[in-house]
Order: structure tokens, then C-alpha cells, then sequence
């Protein structure tokens, strides 16, 4: 039996009943293992959802495309290309803009996903890339940017690397939808990248994620094999073994040797 691709009020229906899973994922291939896995929620590349087999492959993925706020410019540009993405099938849509901006879309009526927290794109202001709120006074700051994303009309957040405890609290205390990334089951989904369950990040693996596979060595010995395929190739031409009889057309002798008078007559 099919599932039922859930709605913003579906989601908040769910708030504290029990855990969503969330994935980022990047190719078609893993939106349908999603689809197929039962995830719940996915955060894509616009471009994947702008592709018109992604309902195909991904029916009930709560979608939520996303992008730097640097990569797509002012409020104008934001609801532009949030309003692309929702006629394309995106059920909310990521911002890291700034509050005025969310507040825009919300007000177009566009579903709005924030982030609190560890935010890459803002890292530079938080120390760089490390937990976020350890200190009384900047988990109030989380909290606050939590209120000022409900004022704004966001629906959700990602929380990502924020003490549990802290995340726990504000969790209990809005409304939105938390998107866990590093801060614990009192939130209300749990986001982790597909690459890293995968075991296809050969950088630096964060402190919340989990491997599951070990795609990297699987991709190391398929090269190996590739390498190994095209020698042969090489060395079967030079050697005059490819190609065989088998691989090519011959033609009927009578037709040939008609052939052959005419091309010698010219």
C-alpha cells in the first residue's frame, strides 16, 4: 500500500508523538532508496526536485529543496525561486536568509524551514564549526532566533550541533517543527546526510553521523576494476586479438565481387 505524502499540518500533528527521519539527499537514486526505505522527510538540490521524474521515483518524500542564502540573492530572489520549487512539488522550502526574508516567503504563503544553531554558512560568528549553546547565554540566543522564526511564520528549524538538554528545552517551547542534526531525540525528526550513511564522505566524518555502508571502498574497487578493463582493451587492440569475427559484418561474396570490379574500374 502506498503512502500518503505528509503536509505541514501533518507534520505538526506528529510534534512529540513520535520521531521523523529526515536524509540529504542528492541524486535520483537515493531519493528513491528513501522513497523505498520509508524515510519520511528529504532536503534536496533545487535541481533535483525541479526534475520531472522526482515525483516518480519519490511520491511521499516530504521534499524540502535548499540552498546557501549567498547562492540566490534578495527577498525578491528568494520568493522567485521558492515559488519555482513549490509549483515544482516542493512541500517547504530551506532558508538560512535572514528573518525579514523568511518573513516574506511566509507571508506569500511559501513553507519555510529555518536553522538555529551550527549554521555552516554562518559559522565565521559562532567560532566556526563547533557545538553551538554551551553557554547559558548562547542557548538563549538559539532560543530567541527560535521565537523570531515563529514570529517570521517559518513552520520548522534544523537544530543542528546544539546540547541535547538545550535542544530539549526549546523543542518543548515552539511550536515549530525541530530538525535534529547533532541535538538529540527531543527534537522532532532526525537529519542525517546520505553520504555519510553511506560511507561515501572521505572527509571529515561529524561527531553525529553514522556509516552504514562503505560505498567508498565499493567505489575504490569498481575504479580498480574500470582501470583494469580499459588495459585490457588497450592491450587487445595492440595485439590485433579485438576484433574478432564475431564483432563484425561481412559481406555476401557475389556482392563483393561486383564491388570490387567497380571501385577497380574507377
Amino acid at each position: 500500500m502506498s503512502r500518503k505524502r505528509p503536509t505541514i499540518a501533518d507534520l505538526r500533528a506528529m510534534k512529540g508523538k513520535r520521531q521523523l527521519t529526515m536524509l540529504r539527499v542528492l541524486t535520483m537514486d537515493e531519493a528513491e532508496a528513501a522513497e523505498r526505505a520509508g524515510v519520511d522527510i528529504v532536503s534536496v538540490p533545487p535541481e533535483l526536485v525541479l526534475n520531472p521524474q522526482f515525483r516518480d521515483a519519490a511520491p511521499s518524500l516530504f521534499t524540502m529543496p535548499g540552498d546557501n542564502f549567498y547562492e540566490i540573492g534578495t527577498a525578491d530572489d528568494f520568493v522567485r525561486w521558492a515559488f519555482r520549487l513549490y509549483k515544482a512539488s516542493a512541500d517547504a522550502v530551506y532558508c538560512s536568509a535572514g528573518f525579514a526574508t523568511v518573513k516574506r516567503l511566509a507571508d506569500d504563503n511559501i513553507p519555510v524551514i529555518g536553522h538555529v544553531g551550527l549554521i555552516p554558512s554562518r559559522a565565521t560568528w559562532t567560532g566556526g564549526f563547533k557545538a553551538v549553546g554551551k553557554t547559558a547565554d548562547s542557548a538563549m540566543q538559539i532560543f530567541e532566533a527560535v521565537k523570531q522564526y515563529e514570529a517570521a511564520g517559518a513552520v520548522g528549524a534544523e537544530i543542528e550541533v546544539v546540547p541535547v538538554e538545550v535542544a530539549n528545552a526549546i523543542s518543548e517551547r515552539t511550536s515549530l517543527i525541530m530538525l535534529s542534526m547533532g541535538a538529540g531525540t527531543g527534537c522532532d525528526a532526525q537529519y542525517l546526510f546520505a553520504d555519510d550513511i553511506l560511507g561515501q564522505n572521505r572527509g571529515h566524518m561529524p561527531r553525529h553521523s553514522k556509516v552504514y555502508r562503505n560505498f567508498a571502498a565499493e567505489y575504490d574497487r569498481l575504479q580498480a576494476e574500470r582501470i583494469a578493463a580499459f588495459s585490457e582493451y588497450v592491450a587487445d587492440v595492440n595485439s590485433l586479438a579485438y576484433p574478432e569475427d564475431k564483432h563484425v559484418v561481412h559481406m555476401d561474396p557475389d556482392q563483393l565481387g561486383l564491388f570490387m570490379e567497380k571501385i577497380d574500374a574507377g
